[in-house]
Order: structure tokens, then C-alpha cells, then sequence
């Protein structure tokens, strides 16, 4: 956890620092060293947020990105369940920052609970995540250049697409170092398309953040991602309808050849 309350205000951890956690109110002890960055945690092993996972430099470099009172929020539901996002903006967007494996039931649970859920996810978490989606990449067919759009026709050959292709949230992978955030691209997958086929979509990091920041991501979703994926959603349906439609022609004629065949067989 990066922030804890003092004195009612959240505030970073710090060598020897006590605080209070924002979710639970018990008391948080900072933890400072050379290996992980400087965190807050409960006493012993106890956590308030069962979703919440140990943070990297990379976790911190993108929320060091957003205003603090967007970062660590903790977000209600209405049956008073309650979780910590990492970032939450004030258009209601909660972003999440993924660098662990997620197993399906959590990420299920946690498109459930966000009403607005983006996912990050560190693409450089695994050394095979990157050169497996270079490689599906590379083979990929490109449908549509402006805005640049390729279909990944086998997405269980990469881990990261097996794995999140088929979330029901936003997903962009994220395949940079910390310290080029400012200098790079995410690819975004669309979601709700097809299990057996992946689309693909690169977009700026500048403008991802900037698009949170001016309140105009809102906009981006309904006008840009939302229309493109429901006409990939579309075409994919309408090509599946033709091909059961030519199989059944072709099943039909068949069928007609087996009935005329029999015919002749009675006349003789």
C-alpha cells in the first residue's frame, strides 16, 4: 500500500512512520529498504483487501502519473462489499494495474464489481509475455490502418492474449519499462469478440493518461472503441451465420444426392 493516513491525510511510508489504513482503520507500519519499494502493511500477514497485491516500480510509475486523491480509493458497491482501486478518476473510471497472474474467477469478480473497470497489465512480468506477442503480432492480419486494427487469428499461442482476450473490461498491455512511460504505446484488446480470434489496437500512452486527466475518456470509449468493437463483434457474427448458412446449402444437396440416389436404386 503506498499511502496511509496521518493526521487524516495520506502520506507515503516512511523509515519508522505509523499510520492508518484508509480501508480498515487499524494501524500500518511503513517498510523501507533496498529490494522492494517503501510500502505500508497490517501487522503480521493480515490485509483488509483480500484483491490487493505487493506493488513493483512499475505499479508506482503509473500511479505517480495521477493526481493522489485518484490513487489507493477505496470503492463501495451496494451491498457494502468494498475494495481498494489502485486509480479512480473523477468520471468514475477505475484503473488497475496488473503485474501478477490473475486467476479468471478474481478477474470475473473484479469486472463484476467496477462498474468502469480498466486493466493494465505488465507485459514484461514473464521474459516469454513480450517475444510471444511480437510474434503473434508479426503474423497477425492487419483489417484497417486508420486506426490501425489487426486480427490475432490464434491468441492461445500467446499467453497474455489466452489469458485476458476474452475480459468483459478494457485491457491494454502495457510492454515498456518504467522508465519509458512517457515514450510508448499500449495495445488495447478488444473485448467480446470471439474466443478463437483476437483484435489488437495500439494507442498512445500520452493520450491514455491525458485522456484521464481532461475527463474526455468517456468520450474516447463511446465514439472510438466501443463503435470499432461492435462492428468487429458484428462482421464476426455475420461470418459465422454465412458459413452455417454454406454448410447447410451443402448438407442440403447432399442430402438430395442420397434421396435421388435411393430412387434409382427402387426403380431398378
Amino acid at each position: 500500500m503506498k499511502f496511509a493516513l496521518i493526521d487524516g491525510k495520506k502520506t507515503e511510508a516512511s523509515k519508522g512512520a505509523k499510520g492508518l489504513c484508509p480501508s480498515c482503520g487499524s494501524e500500518l507500519f511503513a517498510k523501507c529498504g533496498e529490494v522492494k519499494v517503501n510500502h505500508w502493511a497490517h501487522k503480521g500477514s493480515r490485509t483488509c483487501d483480500p484483491w490487493w497485491e505487493n506493488e513493483t516500480h512499475w505499479h508506482r510509475s503509473w500511479k505517480a502519473q495521477f493526481p493522489i486523491d485518484w490513487q489507493e480509493v477505496i470503492h463501495f458497491a451496494e451491498n457494502g462489499e468494498k475494495h481498494i482501486a489502485d486509480v479512480k478518476t473523477e468520471n468514475g473510471w477505475v484503473l488497475e494495474f496488473q503485474h501478477s497472474y490473475l486467476n479468471p474467477e478474481e478477474r470475473r469478480a473484479r469486472n463484476a464489481f467496477y462498474p468502469k473497470l480498466v486493466w493494465v497489465v505488465d507485459g514484461l512480468r514473464r521474459k516469454r509475455d513480450k517475444p510471444q506477442f511480437q510474434k503473434v503480432l508479426e503474423e497477425s492480419t492487419v483489417i484497417s490502418k486508420k486506426p490501425l486494427i489487426r486480427r490475432v487469428n490464434f491468441p492461445e499461442e500467446c499467453r497474455l492474449l489466452k489469458e485476458w482476450h476474452d475480459s468483459s473490461s478494457l485491457v491494454f498491455f502495457d510492454f515498456q519499462e518504467p522508465n519509458e512511460l512517457k515514450h510508448s504505446v499500449l495495445w488495447l484488446a478488444f473485448h467480446k469478440i470471439s474466443n478463437g480470434e483476437a483484435y489488437l489496437s495500439h494507442f498512445s500512452r500520452n493520450e491514455f493518461i491525458k485522456y484521464h486527466h481532461d475527463e474526455r475518456f468517456d468520450e474516447m470509449v463511446k465514439s472510438k472503441i466501443l463503435p470499432i468493437r461492435d462492428i468487429l463483434a458484428s462482421n464476426k457474427r455475420n461470418n459465422r451465420a454465412n458459413r452455417l448458412y454454406n454448410r447447410s446449402n451443402r448438407l442440403s444437396g447432399f442430402e438430395q444426392y442420397l434421396s435421388n440416389k435411393r430412387r434409382r436404386k427402387r426403380r431398378f
